[in-house]
């Protein structure tokens, strides 16, 4: 499957508030909440597992990043940008910084 595929059958179940109008508030805040519950599962694995992931948690990983997935999708469709293009125009961007010695350190315009 690809982006493009994955975002339009992703939208076929997309129900929330003004789904019909330039709305990506909605999806926004999904992605902050999902991305939430990873970190804390994570945070969990840490403490209490002294970091060992177990496949019970592994598979909640899977689950929970499949919900990050959907929001993301749905996230570029409400800001009419193509998955795939947002996909390749990050992996062109890490590629570059890669090839300049720029991975490391912070912010946008490495």
């Amino acid at each position: 499957m690809d982006f493009k595929q994955y975002s339009t059958e992703a939208a076929a179940t997309a129900i929330y508030p003004r789904k019909d109008e330039e709305n990506f508030l909605y999806p926004v805040l999904g992605l902050v909440g999902e991305t939430g519950e990873v970190a804390q599962k994570i945070k969990k694995v840490l403490r209490d597992q002294e970091g060992k992931l177990t496949e019970r948690v592994r598979q909640q990983l899977k689950a929970e990043l499949g919900d990050v997935l959907w929001y993301w999708a749905t996230l570029c469709r409400e800001l009419n940008l193509d998955p795939a293009e947002v996909a390749q125009q990050n992996l062109d961007k890490l590629s570059d910084r890669a090839r300049r010695g720029k991975l490391g350190g912070s912010g946008d315009d490495r």
